[in-house]
């Protein structure tokens, strides 16, 4: 494992800020909106990659994860860390492509905290 954190850290923040659950994130992967942001090179952006992945990590038993799971966990918290401090727009934050990369990375900044 990569991640400087220990892999309670890990799960901690990941429990707290991948707020979507799987047929939340799987619904979503799905929509137009879901596939219009992020970079990419070969059709499928990152933020939709690492969408695929959080539904496969969330399927996973937390004793059963392997490190390369951690470490995709650990760059999830990361990232939406990072995007969640630049802030959102201040108008249509609903209709947003900051708000839609965020949800690809599995966190909806709409959502109430404990829906």
């Amino acid at each position: 494992m990569s991640s400087s954190k220990s892999k309670d850290q890990i799960w901690d923040e990941w429990t707290e800020l991948v707020n979507m659950t799987k047929s939340e994130l799987e619904e979503w992967l799905d929509t137009e909106e879901s596939k219009s942001v992020g970079d990419s090179d070969s059709g499928e952006s990152t933020g939709h990659k690492s969408g695929r992945r959080i539904i496969e990590i969330k399927d996973t038993r937390k004793d059963d994860l392997t490190d390369d799971q951690w470490d995709h966990m650990a760059t999830v918290v990361g990232y939406v860390k990072r995007h969640l401090s630049q802030g959102g727009p201040d108008d249509d934050v609903k209709h947003s492509a900051w708000r839609y990369s965020l949800m690809n990375w599995g966190h909806d900044p709409l959502k109430e905290d404990g829906s």
